[in-house]
């Protein structure tokens, strides 16, 4: 979907209401990953200049302390966010990062392991103080078509930052003369650009001042969680970001050690790694604003699942063709077989969680009650550091059981894919919009005029001509919110087509003449719907065209309306007939291959008609000239 004559997602880096942010949680993600990269290295490295302790246990232990305060101080700094205004927070979460940093200095300068590891759950706690400010920030400063692309941004800045830190980290920590001193000094400073770059983010006020502070973390998790839970969208929404980090702490942390142990590289070949998974999660996050036509796309969440099961699979595939046991640099791992494969999975599987990650966070920050949401991206983020440490705790089990890191690789992704089957047969909009945007990404290329006309919230009926059996997904895929659409009641008994409009809660209509009663039913729920703020839309002529031209709207328009008396919408298809989908002559599938792949269609949307003026007749000549000559 095409979206028309929108500023690029980088334009937002030219603006105050979003570049200090952006650089300030750039800074913060790269500073997190210098520091903790560099140590994980000098543990893998260097074991035994520093401790006597295991190396896969510490490279498995060090992530799973850092998201400690995840745990225990989540909830009050989604309370925080919400009761104080949040650049403020920002500046106060900076000026803690350089106290941190300063500590570290002295582990390291000391060679004591353990201070490092205190400033390891200290960094842990300047992200679980800036994580609710970081997602609830978004929305009151972006547009919500800037949403997804303003997360891409952000998302893409964040992996582009963790890259950069662990790139830093591993190459400054084993320079022969100055490793030490250099990520000592290194992590004090970026800390102070961070914070100079905080003192320019504009005044975010707190949508709830006069909140009061629960300081028991137990009490306020639990509040939290079930609050999240009567808002079954957001909820599994929060299910789906926090399973995504669970797959991404198992895969990552293995990689020090499947790099060296495995691959039988040197530190280099680790940090090429990192790079290109990296760079898959950046490139795959600014690839959802162009995907997603600028709308909170959901269908695009089992798109990226998919991507993460396979190239998770394959990645133990490939790992099975590696057969180099010489130590080798990034240069040398190239030449070996295998290698370019290895590396191609792990961009894509980078790739696609950018992919599923993007959308799940726009639908919890435009879902959310506004004047809750930091504290459900706090009920979120004790989730997803549950689900860290059960990933944490799953891969040292695996590991002490026997299984090779690639066979861990292929254990998460079967889970994926376990895990992401259960998700869209419990929320089966995910699917259907997945369905819906497959339709319009591969057979058609689907451009809409004037589709912000559809509102934002509150109900309204949507009135169209039929041009095609697929008209309701190409609209279902071009809306920015869920519409239920009204449909012969003899479409419920196509197969696919069936099951993704009953899971979208299509709802059946028939004649007075074939079944009174489903009719009677049928009015009945769609004024059910609209008096529950949901959208609605018909298509008022009652059947396919035959001949591409328009026939005449029925007078069912007019019932709901006396019922419901909502705003109408008009839209129109044009472009769809002559598709394989219509009643037009010839052959299906030669009318398509005539057309070619890709093909244009357009959705054009028409201003609001007041229910007095919405009749049959004028709503048809409404939709007829949107529509013009183009069918």
């Amino acid at each position: 979907m095409q979206p028309s004559n929108r500023p690029n997602q980088f334009t937002l880096l030219s603006q105050r209401r979003f570049a200090p942010f952006f650089w300030t949680q750039f800074f913060g993600a790269f500073n997190d990953n210098v520091f903790k990269t560099a140590l994980l290295t000098i543990l893998t490295y260097d074991a035994l200049s520093w401790t006597s302790m295991d190396p896969g246990f510490l490279n498995n232990l060090i992530p799973g302390l850092f998201i400690l305060p995840f745990l225990l101080f989540s909830a009050t700094s989604g309370q925080f966010a919400d009761k104080f205004e949040k650049s403020r927070i920002a500046r106060s979460v900076k000026l803690l990062e350089i106290a941190i940093m300063s500590l570290a200095a002295f582990g390291w300068l000391n060679h004591n392991l353990w201070v490092l590891v205190a400033a390891i759950v200290g960094m842990g706690l300047h992200s679980t103080l800036f994580g609710p400010v970081k997602y609830a920030y978004l929305p009151q400063q972006l547009k919500k078509d800037e949403l997804i692309g303003g997360n891409g941004v952000i998302e893409m800045g964040t992996f582009v930052g963790i890259l950069l830190g662990e790139i830093l980290g591993a190459v400054l920590v084993v320079h022969q003369s100055w490793g030490i001193e250099l990520v000592a000094g290194g992590t004090i400073l970026i800390a102070i650009v961070g914070w100079l770059f905080s003192r320019r983010i504009p005044l975010t006020p707190a949508p709830e001042p006069d909140l009061k502070i629960n300081w028991n973390p137990i009490t306020e998790t639990v509040r939290n969680l079930r609050f999240s839970r009567q808002n079954r969208p957001v909820f599994l929404a929060m299910m789906g970001n926090s399973w995504f980090w669970f797959y991404g702490a198992i895969m990552l942390a293995q990689f020090p050690l499947y790099a060296k142990n495995y691959l039988h590289g040197d530190h280099s070949v680790f940090v090429l790694l990192l790079t290109v998974f990296s760079l898959g999660v950046g490139g795959g996050s600014l690839l959802c604003e162009r995907l997603s036509g600028h709308k909170v796309e959901i269908g695009l969440v089992p798109f990226g699942a998919i991507g993460l099961s396979v190239f998770g699979f394959d990645l133990f595939l490939a790992s099975q063709g590696y057969t180099n046991t010489g130590t080798v640099d990034f240069m040398g791992f190239f030449a070996q077989h295998s290698s370019v494969r290895i590396l191609f999975d792990c961009l894509m599987i980078g790739l696609f969680g950018g992919l599923y990650i993007v959308p799940l966070f726009a639908v919890i920050q435009t879902r959310s009650d506004p004047a809750h949401l930091s504290r459900t991206i706090a009920g979120m983020n004790i989730m997803n550091a549950l689900f860290m440490v059960v990933a944490a705790l799953l891969a040292m089990v695996l590991l002490k059981a026997g299984l090779t890191i690639p066979q861990i690789f292929m254990v998460t992704a079967i889970l994926n894919a376990v895990v992401a089957i259960y998700i869209f047969s419990v929320v089966p909009e995910y699917l259907v919009r997945f369905l819906a945007w497959i339709l319009i990404h591969t057979i058609h290329r689907v451009r809409t005029v004037d589709i912000s006309r559809i509102p934002e919230h509150g109900a309204a009926m949507l009135v169209c001509n039929h041009v095609s059996y697929v008209d309701a997904i190409v609209i279902m895929a071009a809306s920015p919110r869920p519409i239920r659409f009204v449909m012969d009641h003899r479409i419920f008994k196509i197969p696919v087509l069936a099951w993704v409009f009953r899971n979208s809660k299509a709802i059946p209509i028939a004649s007075a003449k074939e079944d009174p009663v489903l009719m009677e039913k049928s009015f009945s729920d769609i004024a059910k719907a609209l008096e529950e703020g949901d959208l609605i839309c018909i298509f008022p002529e009652g059947k396919l065209t035959t001949n591409g031209d328009i026939s005449a709207f029925r007078g069912g328009v007019s019932k709901i309306i006396a019922r419901s008396p909502v705003p109408v919408i008009p839209m129109a298809l044009r472009g769809l007939w002559g598709s394989m989908w219509t009643h037009s002559e010839g052959n299906p599938f030669g009318r398509s291959f005539k057309r070619g792949p890709l093909s244009v269609l357009e959705l054009a949307v028409g201003k609001a008609v007041v229910p007095a003026d919405a009749t049959p007749e004028y709503l048809q000549q409404q939709v007829q000239d949107l529509r013009g000559a183009w069918k």
